[in-house]
């Protein structure tokens, strides 16, 4: 990574090289300003003081090779320093390998564990495995996964299998598949979804979505997998990638998700009153590979909590 700074304001212009190639400019500066809140790089890309060839971009610009990227100077009271994962949390992610090759990877994510570092997490899921072998030392994200749903995430070993999956999800060709374990009769009939989702400025540092028309498109495609005593096992499979998505359109149709305490409402449901884990699981991935390569289709098993309730409410109809 080659990089000037100016002295006389501490600005620092950083050329984009190959190994950066397509990754989006979010991603980018929370690697470069490590120890900076996510909010703050936000809010820098926001005000325009960071500009890519003299120009302001939104935080889901992909680079390109020799990009100038202007960044500001910047003072940070956290920590530099990425968190050091430990043996047995090395372990652990080694032994949630779902699929590798070559070039990319899928992992089971544990519920709670954040896909990656920020304000208040020092160390995310990539973080720690860009340190669990010298090799992973440039894994990035291919897409990302709330930090209480499991399930399979995609994590790229190189930029080109990187820009492949991005373009396939952007040409809604991977194909996503969740368990969601939601509260009461889900009706036969409700199989799409289609209702624009906004993060609300006035939530939980912009994390709170709601159903506005103003909007973006968001489409999630439901259907049933199995009915309990006042709940209901449904597959989603969302065909666009918006935050919270399926959480969100679960409770704007009025079935929100068991365990999901920001946007389900409390029930008195005894066998569920108390599930503290959101009942979303990432269950199966599939997606074409570059240069006519086999396909990829991943599937993570029902974690042990969820896989328990739903036995114990098998059993109570």
């Amino acid at each position: 990574m080659n990089s000037e700074s100016n002295a006389s304001d501490g600005v620092q212009l950083v050329r984009v090289e190959k190994a950066y190639i397509g990754q989006r400019l979010d991603n980018f500066l929370i690697r470069q300003l490590k120890g900076v809140p996510r909010t703050r790089i936000y809010r820098i890309i926001r005000r325009g003081e960071v500009r890519v060839n003299n120009k302001r971009c939104k935080p889901e610009h992909k680079l390109e090779m020799g990009d100038k990227v202007r960044i500001p100077p910047y003072t940070s009271k956290y920590s530099p320093q990425v968190g050091k994962p430990s043996p047995a949390l090395q372990e652990f992610l080694l032994g949630s390998i779902l699929f590798e090759n070559e070039q990319l990877l899928v992992i089971n994510k544990p519920a709670g564990m954040a896909v990656h570092g920020g304000t208040s997490v020092a160390m995310g899921l990539i973080e720690a495995l860009r340190q669990c072998k010298p090799e992973w030392a440039e894994l990035e994200l291919a897409h990302r996964i709330d930090r209480a749903t499991t399930g399979c995430l995609v994590v790229t070993k190189n930029s080109i299998i990187l820009r492949h999956i991005q373009r396939e999800l952007k040409a809604k060709n991977v194909k996503k598949h969740y368990l969601a374990l939601v509260h009461g009769t889900w009706p036969d009939s409700l199989e799409v979804v289609a209702a624009p989702l906004q993060k609300d400025p006035l939530g939980d540092s912009g994390r709170i979505v709601r159903v506005r028309d103003s909007g973006k498109p968001s489409l999630t495609r439901f259907a049933v997998k199995q009915r309990f005593e006042g709940a209901t096992l449904l597959e989603a499979m969302p065909e666009t990638g918006r935050t919270h998505q399926i959480r969100v359109h679960c409770q704007h149709s009025g079935n929100g998700i068991v365990g999901d305490d920001k946007y389900t409402a409390k029930t008195k449901n005894a066998a569920l009153e108390k599930v503290k884990n959101l009942c979303l699981h990432a269950w199966k991935i599939e997606f074409e590979m570059p240069n006519g390569a086999a396909a990829v289709s991943v599937q993570a098993p029902i974690p042990n909590q969820l896989d328990a309730l739903l036995r114990k409410l098998d059993k109570s109809d």
